[in-house]
């Protein structure tokens, strides 16, 4: 998992800037550079937008006495997709916008969710294995002889 990490993050950067440039000998270099500045302009705006009706909602759930938990999600997936706007680069917009469409969002929050969930459960069920009680290794090994 560790190198398939290390690949995507050595190829990202190059992809973006094979894209940047095939889309500039497409549409010109000028539009090209509107493109990136208006979707980073557009990421701030978000990121400071939602993140700021996130921090409302979770302030919300807390007066109602509640763990602003899926908030705290919402706001990390707003923050995610707008840094990916702020970027320079297509490939990042569109990985920007899928964290911040909602659907999309709400599905990455549940995808995050349930691989969490399997994740410590996985640690639980290996924390059990290594603790045996003290007595059950005891008995094993008791001599049958006077």
């Amino acid at each position: 998992m560790m190198r398939v990490f290390l690949l995507l993050f050595l190829l990202f950067p190059v992809l973006e800037l094979f894209l940047l440039v095939r889309v500039g000998m497409s549409i010109g270099f000028l539009w090209t550079f509107l493109l990136v500045v208006a979707t980073s302009m557009l990421g701030l705006f978000v990121m400071r937008v939602a993140g700021f009706a996130t921090a409302l909602r979770a302030r919300e759930s807390l007066a109602r006495g509640e763990l602003p938990a899926q908030e705290m999600l919402e706001g990390l997936m707003v923050a995610v997709g707008g840094g990916l706007l702020l970027l320079p680069g297509f490939i990042s917009d569109i990985l920007g916008v899928i964290c911040l469409l909602p659907i999309t969002r709400r599905l990455l929050i549940n995808k995050v969710r349930q691989r969490a969930q399997d994740q410590a459960m996985r640690q639980r069920a290996f924390a059990d294995d290594l603790q045996t009680p003290a007595n059950q290794g005891a008995s094993s090994h008791r001599p049958t002889a006077i």
